[in-house]
Parts: C-alpha cells; sequence; structure tokens
C-alpha cells in the first residue's frame, strides 16, 4: 500500500525517486495545516539542491549549497532519509515557475517544526477528534431511495471495519445533530491518536481535515482503503448529484486530484514520519 501510495503520488507530479540535489533559496512562508499565509507561486530561484546528514541523526535540505529554513527561521530538517528524500523531490520536480501550493510534504514539515499555532499533541487529538462528531459518513439522507441505498453499500462497510477493529460504537444518524458519539468511543480514538509522534500526528490530523471523517482516516492509515477510495467516499452524495445534474468537468477534474493529492500526501507524510530507519534509493526506486 505504502508503495502503490508513492506512484500515485509520483503520477500526480510529485516524483519521489532519490534526488543527488534539490533546490536553494530562501523559504517562503507555506501554507501550514492551519495558519500560514501562501505566496501561490514564485519565479524559480535556485538551481540544485542537496540532501545531507545534520545532528541527532536528522536530514537537512541544501538549497545551492545553503540549508534551507522554515517560515519561522528554523533550520528545516526531517528525521528521516525517506521523508528529506519526499521534501528534496517537491523541490526538485519544480519548473521554471514555483508552486507553492503543490509541495505539500514541504508544508507538513513546516508546521511540524514550527508548529505556528503553538499546540500541543492533546490540542491537535483535541482538534482532531471534533471530526468525529461531525464525520462525513455519520450523516445520512432520507431520501432520495437510490441515494440512502448508495450511502448505506459504501460507507457501511467501512464503518463496521472501524467498530469492529477499534471495537467501538459509532452509528450514524439522519439528523442534523449527528450521531451521539459515546464517551468510551471517544476515550479509545484519543488513546489510539496519543500513540503517534508529533510529526506523524500533524500528518493524520492533515489527512483528517482533507477527508472531513476520522473514519476514513484511520481506514486509509490502517491500509484498509486506497487513497482513490478514501476521496470518492468523501465525496459520495457530491460525486452522486454530479452524476445525476452534471457539473462543469474540468472544474471537477481538479478538485478531484487536487483532493487525491493532498490527501495521498498526508498518508504518505504519516508513514515517512514513523519511520525510523534510513531508506535506501532502491526501495524508492521499487
Amino acid at each position: 500500500m505504502l508503495r502503490n501510495l508513492v506512484r500515485f503520488h509520483n503520477c500526480l507530479g510529485h516524483a519521489f525517486s532519490p534526488p543527488t540535489v534539490c533546490p536553494r533559496g530562501q523559504m517562503l512562508k507555506l501554507l501550514s495545516v492551519k495558519s500560514y499565509s501562501i505566496i501561490t507561486e514564485r519565479k524559480k530561484f535556485y538551481e540544485d539542491v542537496s540532501i545531507s546528514h545534520g545532528e541527532g541523526g536528522m536530514f537537512e535540505i541544501n538549497l545551492d549549497r545553503r540549508k534551507l529554513k522554515t517560515p519561522g527561521g528554523k533550520l528545516f530538517t526531517a528525521p528521516n532519509e525517506a521523508l528529506a528524500i519526499a521534501v528534496a523531490n517537491e523541490w526538485d520536480t519544480q519548473k521554471d515557475i514555483l508552486k507553492f501550493y503543490s509541495m505539500h510534504m514541504t508544508t507538513l514539515c513546516n508546521t511540524a517544526l514550527d508548529n505556528p499555532t503553538f499546540r500541543s499533541k492533546d490540542q491537535m487529538i483535541t482538534a482532531a477528534l471534533k471530526y468525529l462528531e461531525t464525520d462525513t459518513i455519520c450523516y445520512r439522507v432520507e431520501e432520495p431511495p437510490s441515494l440512502v441505498e448508495l450511502q448505506n453499500n459504501e460507507w457501511d462497510p467501512v464503518l463496521n471495519w472501524i467498530e469492529d477493529r477499534y471495537n467501538v460504537v459509532i452509528g450514524s444518524s439522519t439528523s442534523i445533530l449527528g450521531p451521539e458519539i459515546p464517551q468510551a468511543t471517544m476515550d479509545t480514538f484519543r488513546l489510539h491518536l496519543g500513540s503517534y509522534n508529533f510529526w506523524s500526528l500533524t500528518g493524520l490530523e492533515y489527512v483528517i481535515t482533507q477527508l472531513k471523517s476520522v473514519v476514513l482516516a484511520f481506514a486509509l492509515i490502517d491500509k484498509h482503503i486506497t487513497v482513490e477510495q478514501a476521496v470518492l467516499l468523501s465525496r459520495l452524495e457530491e460525486e452522486f448529484q454530479i452524476g445525476h445534474w452534471g457539473n462543469v468537468e474540468w472544474a471537477h477534474d481538479v478538485d478531484l486530484y487536487e483532493l487525491r493529492s493532498r490527501t495521498a500526501a498526508g498518508a504518505l507524510f504519516v508513514h515517512f514520519s514513523s519511520e525510523s530507519s534510513t531508506v535506501k534509493r532502491k526501495l524508492m526506486q521499487d
């Protein structure tokens, strides 16, 4: 599944073959999960980049032999080679115009390093669990019957899986208030989220916000569903409406591919930031 995520991210223009060099220059303020403002594009200002070993086993990104910095002015470091390679390739694959909004791995690293909203792990977990109270797949319609059937057929298997997997009760509801989530379920998920390190939790929260679903995010990270499936399930009602009423095709495609790209990047970030050992070039080329 991890290899498939890499390939999927590659096909959207974010290659992950190990670079020997990666861009240089001062890092602009990039969009964080919550609060960074962003300059979306800028003329390319560097030639090449390299990855080097830093202190404490960290990896640094060198832009034309100058060390990359975060928007907050910290030295940009990645905890392992896999994540460093991912970031380096985001910069290395940029053309004449830098499209910062497409550099999701860089943005997530900046967020983990700078923590611009000064949140603790407990605060991040609380914010993530808020999405369970309004989880996409827990809100059901009462009509039309065809959409009711589609939601039941597509969402129930994932909901049943997570309830069995974590031994919890979530349920679904047609009420605008959504289902009432038992405290025991919240406690179980809080404990599970607490098992992630700060970096991985940053990525997981990002995936949750993209899908607007804790259930789908957990299913994706646990490799129960693919990125494509997670995105389709998160957009089920919208896709149903498009199937009936049509859409502006190019706009739909752009939205769909961008959501897939962000979701794939977030999932990769979770797995890469959980990786403690270095990643060999052969693994990335496999």
